[in-house]
């Protein structure tokens, strides 16, 4: 397993729409080993395979937040958000790709998803929580959409001047 550079917003690959998975091969288990390891590393809750330049319709998670809890990494290949509640939940979101930048966000405060696990089987699971949040907003990552686009254009626009300042500083060092 290996750690991957995160890409920083804004970057063009990150707005790109990823294309479906075919087929669950060696390399794409080593892609997802080598994204859980980033988000373990970064530290983050959830990871798109666009972040790590990858066009793939492919995230992982893991929100056991709870001391001493045994973690429970996700894989999910070609996740699709087949319900939502009408209930709505409001999160102060984050995002690896937008590093130390945090705004709140309203999403569906449940919402079943489907998708494909590496041994290439049909999976579903209602989420709730933290989790809803983070399969939704790792799930918009697949779809080109980051949490910011959820803001008022101000907002978006000062996030993202922060993000150009961020990406010049680390070029010069």
């Amino acid at each position: 397993m290996s750690i991957r550079s995160i890409l920083i917003h804004p970057d063009p690959r990150l707005k790109a729409v990823a294309d479906p998975v075919v087929e669950v091969d060696k390399d794409l288990r080593k892609l997802a080993d080598d994204m859980l390891e980033t988000m373990y590393n970064a530290p983050g809750i959830g990871l798109a395979a666009p972040q790590v330049g990858v066009g793939k319709r492919l995230l992982v998670m893991d929100c056991v937040k709870e001391e001493g809890a045994p973690p429970r990494p996700m894989v999910l290949i070609n996740p699709e958000v087949v319900w939502a509640s009408d209930e709505t939940n409001v999160y102060e979101e984050g995002c690896l790709s937008i590093p130390d930048q945090y705004a709140d966000v309203e999403r569906p405060a449940e919402v079943e998803v489907s998708w494909m696990d590496l041994d290439g089987k049909a999976q579903k699971e209602r989420f709730d929580g933290l989790w809803a949040t983070c399969v939704q907003h790792e799930i918009d990552h697949l779809h080109g959409k980051l949490f910011i686009d959820y803001l008022k254009p101000l907002k978006r626009q000062m996030i993202t001047r922060k993000m150009v300042k961020l990406k010049r500083e680390r070029a010069r060092l």
